[in-house]
């Protein structure tokens, strides 16, 4: 079975709003279940692509600090 797991997440959101993606990111977050990992690997993928070299500066640092 050949499954494009980028894809299928990309259709699933896409045209949402930030309300509703915020609502994605919480449910995936409170539930805590490893499914929704891939799904939000592939949202930070996206932003990641998207931003710039400081966005992407300010995301790592917070991370880090996170991680601590």
């Amino acid at each position: 079975m050949n499954m494009n797991l980028r894809g299928a997440v990309i259709q699933n959101l896409s045209g949402q709003n930030p309300n509703e993606l915020s609502e994605v990111i919480q449910d995936a977050i409170s539930t805590g279940e490893e499914k929704t990992l891939p799904g939000l690997g592939v949202m930070l993928e996206l932003f990641w692509k998207k931003s710039t070299t400081e966005e992407q500066k300010v995301v790592l640092e917070r991370m880090s600090s996170a991680l601590q």
